[in-house]
Formats: structure tokens, sequence, C-alpha cells
């Protein structure tokens, strides 16, 4: 059963655990971080430093509750470490506690950790030439086992303190008791299981587990008497709980002028320790290795005690027990159990993955935008310390790519500017759909209004101009007879400018020549001598399925706009381009150009800003119409601001080249 598992619906994929894990037994799959239980080492780093509390350990109440209603015979052994977890409680009324719920006898395992710091002591005192890792932390055990089975032959061939009292305790009290440890240490849980130590201990429960026990049975401090520890009592072992533990324990100096004796704990400082053991260069004798900060610092007790309050309890606690040892019955003790098989050997269980090739990580870095050298920041926001271990995780299948911030934050940019970009797409279609909408509304309209307007208006303009022409002569009569006929002409163009809006939604499409039709169209205008008029023709292929006279008309209302502007005089550019798929016609003035007021006006029917009786306003709705009829575009740059730059207007028209 795996030690560690992951709550997937508090976890919110912050990468933490990833980043802290020493084994990188954590994957991230479908966005979800998940322990991968036949690499964890059981060190217990992913639980202190998740904020969601997305990680459990293995429940071991069950178990201990099944020695209970067995009616078993139990000893319980309390790890050195019991005064961070406790100090609310003191020892006399806990170890009552305990035997309140259900264990025969109350034990301490450092007892254990005396009878190793012996044994310890002898091996590095009578082997000069012997190079081992100390074997007391179940987690840094398991780590050589997995991930450096090279190292497996200079691991201390001895048990841990919890194997050790549990010997010493079946050698007193018999074969049959059935001991339970515990401590802060979720590691122990795997480590009864190893098959060098199976049957040992029975169950492993971290303190935070006591307390459901407790919970469980009924039990609190009220309802407990206080009592002591049964025998063997323990020295300096207590110290084991502490950094340095057992060098102070077994009376070895960590001499800083010397090489012979090193300690590494916490990560990284336990990784690096350990790859470099077997470097030429070094010549450490004995290499005292903890995952964590010390088993005060485990992932078993609380995590709102700081590290001096943990140091502080556990420092009060051995002062005070050691003011009242028995010196003497101690040794009695340690010589009653000098005989202790304290041996063990270890196994490999090679959890290493195959490494990709060059060619292969290279590949997964490119997919993380990482083409050289230069791109890999090391940023460490995925959880791990490079791109390319990152891109190593990948390949074992522990990573994903979207684990990548810089390269995910790369695609949402992409994204969100492809997202905006279809927006302004979506936004133009509403647009052109709106308007042709509302074109369509108004060209039923207008050619309603022009055919009934079209008869009577023929009338009117018949006479006005027989009068004009009968009675011209007189100036009492003329001023008036040429209103008359000026303002029926008028009245013609724009029923003219009607007819031509309602028949827009009507393309007859054929190959056209668009220099000649540009030509033509030109030519039709009477620009005068102070407009300068130039035409660019930049097409490989000036043919495209158009309708002439359509398109004919969009053109002459877009020149005479622009000559329109351009009262003064100034300079028009008529200018083409092409693709395979597309043509583009644009046509460019030097006039006071359109104000930004106007700007989303001016294809709206009846919209002019020339005087009353100089236009009709329907030119360019009729243009907008007749090239949005052949699927085209049209838009305008303008300028009308001398402030802020040449005046003038700029239309583009885009046609597709085919129907």
């Amino acid at each position: 059963m795996a030690l560690v598992k992951s709550i997937k619906e508090r976890c919110r994929t912050c990468y933490t655990c990833v980043r802290e894990c020493p084994a990188k037994a954590i994957r991230i799959y479908q966005g979800q971080a998940d322990v991968v239980s036949e690499r964890c080492i059981g060190c217990g780093n992913c639980l202190q430093v998740c904020s969601q509390n997305a990680k459990e350990i293995l429940n071991s109440v069950p178990d201990v509750l099944s020695l209970f209603n067995r009616g078993l015979t139990t000893a319980v052994v309390l790890a050195p470490s019991f005064p961070v977890e406790f100090q609310d409680i003191p020892y006399p009324r806990l170890v009552g506690m305990l035997r309140k719920a259900g264990f025969d006898t109350v034990h301490e395992v450092a007892f254990g950790a005396d009878l190793l710091s012996r044994a310890y002591r002898k091996r590095f005192q009578n082997n000069r030439e012997e190079r081992v890792i100390a074997s007391t932390c179940a987690a840094l055990v398991a780590y050589v086992e997995y991930y450096h089975p090279e190292l497996v032959p200079v691991l201390a061939p001895l048990v841990s303190p919890t194997v050790a009292i549990s010997r010493v305790l079946k050698r007193l009290l018999g074969e049959h008791i059935h001991v339970v440890f515990i401590g802060p240490c979720i590691a122990k849980k795997g480590e009864i299981r190893h098959h060098e130590v199976k049957g040992e201990v029975e169950a492993v429960l971290t303190f935070q587990e006591l307390r459901t026990l407790f919970q469980h049975r009924g039990v609190t401090p009220d309802s407990a008497q206080d009592s002591d520890f049964d025998p063997p009592h323990p020295a300096k072992g207590m110290l084991f709980a502490m950094v340095r533990g057992l060098l102070e324990a077994a009376d070895l100096k960590d001499d800083p002028l010397s090489e012979d004796i090193r300690v590494a704990h916490g990560k990284p400082l336990f990784i690096e320790a350990i790859r470099e053991f077997n470097a030429p260069e070094n010549r450490t004798r004995l290499l005292e290795v903890l995952c964590c900060d010390g088993c005060i610092m485990g992932a078993g007790i609380r995590k709102d005690i700081p590290l001096y309050l943990r140091r502080k309890a556990v420092s009060q606690y051995v002062q005070e027990r050691l003011t009242r040892l028995d010196g003497t019955g101690h040794e009695a003790l340690m010589a009653q159990f000098s005989d202790l098989d304290l041996s063990r050997s270890f196994s490999v269980y090679d959890r290493r993955i195959v490494e990709p090739n060059s060619e292969e990580l290279a590949a997964i870095l490119r997919q993380l935008g990482r083409l050289s050298p230069d791109d890999e920041l090391n940023c460490g926001a995925c959880g791990y310390e490079t791109c390319r271990a990152h891109g190593m995780a990948i390949y074992r299948g522990l990573a994903e790519n979207e684990m990548c911030l810089p390269n995910t934050i790369e695609a949402l940019k992409t994204s969100i500017s492809r997202l905006a970009e279809s927006n302004m797409e979506l936004a133009t279609m509403e647009n052109a759909l709106n308007q042709s909408e509302k074109l369509a509304s108004m060209g039923q309209l207008a050619a309603g209004i022009a055919h009934e307007v079209n008869n009577p208006l023929g009338v009117v303009l018949m006479y006005s101009h027989l009068l004009l022409e009968k009675y011209g002569g007189e100036p009492r009569l003329r001023e008036d007879l040429t209103l008359i006929a000026e303002q029926a002409d008028r009245c013609k163009r724009i029923i003219s400018g009607l007819l031509n809006f309602a028949r827009q939604n009507r393309i007859n499409r054929r190959p056209v020549n668009l220099f000649n039709l540009l030509s033509q169209t030109i030519k039709t205008v009477n620009f005068g001598k102070a407009i300068q008029v130039t035409l660019k023709h930049n097409m490989n292929n000036p043919v495209a399925d158009i309708d002439e006279d359509q398109i004919s008309q969009a053109l002459l209302n877009l020149l005479t706009n622009a000559q329109a502007a351009m009262s003064k005089g100034g300079e028009l550019t008529i200018e083409t381009e092409d693709t395979d798929e597309s043509v583009r016609i644009s046509v460019a003035d030097s006039g006071v150009g359109i104000p930004k007021e106007n700007a989303s006006k001016i294809f709206n029917p009846f919209f002019t800003t020339k005087q009353i009786g100089k236009g009709t306003g329907l030119g360019l709705a009729v243009t907008y119409g007749i090239i949005k009829m052949h699927r085209g575009e049209i838009k305008f740059e303008s300028n009308s601001n001398p402030s802020t730059g040449p005046t003038g207007t700029k239309f583009i028209i885009s046609l597709p080249r085919h129907e």
C-alpha cells in the first residue's frame, strides 16, 4: 500500500510537492499531482509543504485497533521526539494515556539507540579503513536502495533504533509480544515491511495518528493517571531525535578539521552528500544522513511548532531524564544486551528510469520552447531544478509540458492574441451583418420610394425645363424657373441614387481587367489641374471576377468624394495590389480628412458632411453594399487634424479574385 497518497480534489497544482520531493516520486497527470508509490521513500516532505493539505498518509490506526480487539499482548515504543508533539502533556501522564488506550507496556525507542550508538562507535574505532553511511534513517535507506544501488554495500549493516528496541523487548518479554512504534516518521511504515525486518514491528503510528487513537478510545489527559516508562530506560540515545544525535550518543566528535565524519540533513544537502560519497577525493569514514532536519522535524509532528521550541522541548526532557538515570543500572542493561544481534542487510530495489538520449531530450525541450541552452531559464517554477530535469521527467512520464510556466505564459499570450483577433473579426462581421441588414431594409424602402416618386418627378422635370426654354428669356421669371429646374434635377439624382442603392443586392460577375476599368473610370471625372492624379499598378494579374458596372460605380463614388475633399487641390493616388486569391484597390487623397466623430457613420445611408444640395449621402452606402455583395471588404484610414500629421483619407477595397 502507498505510504502517501494525493487528495486530488484538494490539489491546486502548485508543483510545490514536486519541487520538494527528493525522490521525484510525484508525477503530474492530467493536471493533478499523484504520488508514485513505488518511487516514494516516505520522507514526508510533500506533506509538510502542501498548504492545501492535499496529501494523506497510510492510516495504521485500524491495524493497532485490530491488535487490541484480538486480545494480543502489545508493547508500544515511543520515539525520542515525542516531547515536541506533546509539550502540553507531562510525559508521565502521556505514558498513562498509552496504557489507558490499551497498550500492555510502554517503552522508549531511545534504549535501542543506546545499543546502536555503542555499535557505531566500535565499528568506527576498530575498522579504520571502513567507510559507511549510517542506516538509522529509514527514508535514507530507501533512497539509497532505490536510486543509488551502488551505495547499498556501504550502508552500515545495522538495524534502526526501532528494530533494535523491538529485539530487546522480545528477548525480555517473549517472542509473543507485538511491538507498535509511535513517532514522527512516515518512512517507518515502509521499513517494517522490508523483508529483512518484516515481523519485528507490527505497526507504525505517527504522533498525529496517536491523537486519533486516543480520540477513538476515549482517552484524555484527565481520564488517565501518571505512570513511568517500563524498562529498559535510555541514556544519551534520547538525543537521536536531533541532528548529530548519533554522534553525541556515541561520543564521536565531528571535528571540522578532520574528514572522518560528516553530517548531512535535509534536502538538498543529503542528496548532495549521497551523490558525492563515492567521489575519489571523498575520504569520509562515517556519514550520518537524515532526510529531514532531524526527527524533531518529521512529517508526523504538528507543523506549527518552531524549530527552537522543538529543540528546547527535547533538550529539557533529556536533561530531566539523565539527572534521574541510574548509571550503574543502565550499564548493566547495556552489558546484558551486548550480544544482541543488531545486524541486518540491505537490498537493491533499483527504481532508476532510463534517461533519454541527447536527441530525445532536445526534442522534448523544443516542445517547451527551449531551442538552445540560452533558452533554458532553469527558473524552477515547474518543480524541477533545471529545464533539462523537467525534460527528463516528461520522458519518464512524471511530468507534463504544461508545467513549464514561462512556456505556458507564452502560449496563453498567443492564445489571448488569437482570441483578440477572433473577437475583432467577429465584431467586424457583426458590424457588417448589421450594416447589411440595415442596407437591405433601407434598400427595399428606397426602391419603393424611388418608383413612387419617379413618375411624378418626370412630369415636373419635363415641364420645368419646357417653362425654362419658353420663358427663360424674361428676366422676371428666369431666376425662379432656373431654381425649379435645378432642384428637379437634384431630385432626379437622389432618385437615381436610391435606385442604385436598391439594386446592389444583384451582381453579375464576369472576368474584368481592373487596370482598364480603373483607367476608364478615372477619365469620367474631371479633376482639373489643381488635383494631381497618380495611378500605380502592382498587380501580377489584373483580371478578377466582378460586376463591372457596380465596381465602376463604387470606384466613381470614391473618386468624386476624394475630389470634393480637395476643393483647393491636392494629390490623389490610386494603387492596386494582388495575390493569387484576392485583389486590392486603394484610393488615397490629401483632402480635409474625416473627423473621428464621423468615422462610425460614413457608411450610413443619407449621412453626408457636404453642403445642402451638394450630396445625397448615398455614395458610400452604395459603395459599401456593392463591396459586401462581392464578399469583399472596405475600410479606411483618415486624419483630419493637421497637428498630428498630413490630412487626408485612404479607402482600401479588398475583393476575392474568384467567386
